[in-house]
């Protein structure tokens, strides 16, 4: 009988969790956007009691998962291609907004390197990190000014390419690449602002990284919720965590 009661208790527990997370408003996010995102998913759920859950990944993955039916209430992208495809594809309430510009810059974890584009030709740079521009958008941006800059040909063998930017970063900051190409936001955040050394691109030499969100057509029950979120990221508040992590806003 003790053993009974500890099973359905069990059962019971785990259908709890379950219903809880199925309760929580899910936001598919682009890797560019994970420090900024965690800090405006506290400042929403304190505000509204919504509780959120963060998936994040390279927009064009996130993209893949979304058709293949996966259960997110939120598209927040690293640029307006993804969120375009997917409205035009009637995956999602209304048209994206843009909630953001973003930035390219170079990043090293060693001081004893000056960055530069003359930097990453010399013989001392084995290997450079950039996220995989058809997937990632900031990938695409640092694909584009390597080019626009005469470079990406002389060091393609250099070049590793992460899946996404968090993994890009991780390359970085192990070491396994001397310098690479990250998103401002990354190296703004608090833990990495005080102790990196990076270099912003001339906005010149890329795009613009136009970042768009939607809401997407999946649970009934998250709508109001995603709707309330989307009216947050491109409120007063939402701007300025946003600004705060290096990102561009329109006011």
């Amino acid at each position: 009988m003790k053993n009974l009661f500890i099973f359905f208790s069990l059962i019971f527990f785990l259908l709890s969790c379950a219903k809880d997370e199925q309760s929580k408003l899910t936001i598919a996010t682009a890797a560019n956007m994970q420090f900024a995102m965690k800090e405006i998913v506290q400042s929403f759920e304190k505000e509204t009691g919504i509780s959120c859950e963060m998936v994040i990944s390279s927009s064009g993955k996130l993209t893949a998962q979304i058709k293949e039916g996966a259960p997110y209430d939120i598209f927040v992208s690293a640029n307006m291609k993804y969120p375009n495809e997917l409205y035009k594809s009637g995956f999602t309430l209304k048209q994206p907004d843009i909630y953001a510009y973003g930035k390219l810059v170079m990043w090293s974890i060693r001081k004893d390197i000056k960055l530069s584009f003359e930097v990453l030709e010399d013989e001392h740079i084995k290997h450079i990190a950039m996220a995989n521009p058809r997937t990632a958008p900031y990938g695409f941006s640092a694909k584009e000014v390597l080019i626009n800059k005469g470079l990406y040909q002389k060091i393609e063998k250099k070049l590793v390419f992460g899946e996404s930017v968090s993994q890009t970063n991780q390359f970085i900051t192990s070491g396994v690449a001397e310098v690479g190409f990250t998103a401002k936001s990354v190296v703004m955040a608090p833990k990495i602002k005080e102790d990196s050394n990076w270099l912003e691109i001339d906005s010149n030499l890329y795009s613009p990284i136009a970042q768009g969100m939607v809401i997407l057509i999946n649970r009934k029950e998250q709508e109001q919720n995603a709707k309330e979120f989307n009216f947050f990221l491109l409120s007063s508040k939402g701007k300025e965590i946003l600004n705060n992590f290096g990102y561009s806003v329109i006011d």
